[in-house]
């Protein structure tokens, strides 16, 4: 057995076939869930892609929902609910950790990411008698920031070593160049002991070497990095831009 597997903080996830309650049902209909056995992580860096609606969000909030997390984002100490949308899949998996306890962990959800932001605030105006929260994630209310400058707020600033974070599409509001900059965060973070498990469609940010890379088709497979269709697609996109557009708009 690898023993680097056994350290990391999560080394993989099983679906318990036998007690779901039906394969005809949303999400277990999901070729992606419909298939799977075992998902074994990297002990540094995994990324699940795919196309909208393959399943890789709803297996990724599962993943941390099962571990401890709050279904909407945050670290395990958030408790909030706007609206209850997750998938009940996360009663179904279940989660095989290493010998590790990670110091820190954090779930983003690009798409209740406003929310989590609101509860901050929320709490931060209610007197409890310790420092403000926001203090964690650079002192500025992170509805004061653009969508983005909130995002590379809390991967510079609540980030740290040894910690397991579980991102879901966290390019949905940073540009290029703060992509590249995250991969330089990440790899810091890596250096010190985190492990990052990422849903992504971003062909800067999967490009993070050494990572295991799955990607969702009819079940989900392993794959390299020049192998995924993201990469293959923007690199013929960039190298024929004028004859891809012909074929488009024409």
């Amino acid at each position: 057995m690898d023993l680097n597997s056994i350290k990391q903080y999560i080394r993989y996830i099983e679906l318990d076939r036998e007690k779901v309650p039906s394969f005809s049902e949303y999400p277990f209909k999901l070729p992606a869930i419909k298939n799977l056995h075992r998902l074994s992580f990297h002990p540094q860096v995994t990324f699940i892609i795919g196309e909208n609606g393959s399943g890789k969000s709803t297996i990724l909030e599962s993943i941390a929902v099962a571990y401890g997390f709050n279904a909407e984002g945050g670290t395990k100490n958030f408790n909030f609910t706007s609206k209850a949308t997750h998938s009940k899949l996360n009663n179904y998996i279940k989660v095989v950790k290493g010998t590790k306890r990670p110091r820190d962990g954090f779930f983003l959800r690009a798409e209740s990411f406003y929310n989590f932001a609101s509860n901050i605030d929320d709490l931060d105006s209610e007197p409890f008698g310790g420092p403000p929260i926001i203090k964690s994630y650079g002192g500025i209310s992170l509805h004061q920031q653009s969508h983005g400058e909130s995002f590379f707020a809390l991967f510079q600033n609540r980030f740290s070593g040894n910690g397991i974070y579980i991102l879901d599409e966290p390019e949905a509001a940073l540009s290029p160049t703060r992509q590249m900059a995250m991969l330089s965060i990440m790899h810091e973070l890596v250096e010190e002991g985190s492990q990052f498990i990422i849903a992504t469609h971003s062909p800067i940010i999967m490009a993070y070497p050494k990572a295991r890379i799955y990607e969702i088709k009819e079940g989900i497979e392993t794959v390299t990095y020049e192998d995924t269709e993201h990469y293959q697609v923007t690199r013929a996109f960039i190298n024929n831009t004028k004859k891809m557009l012909k074929e488009l708009l024409e």
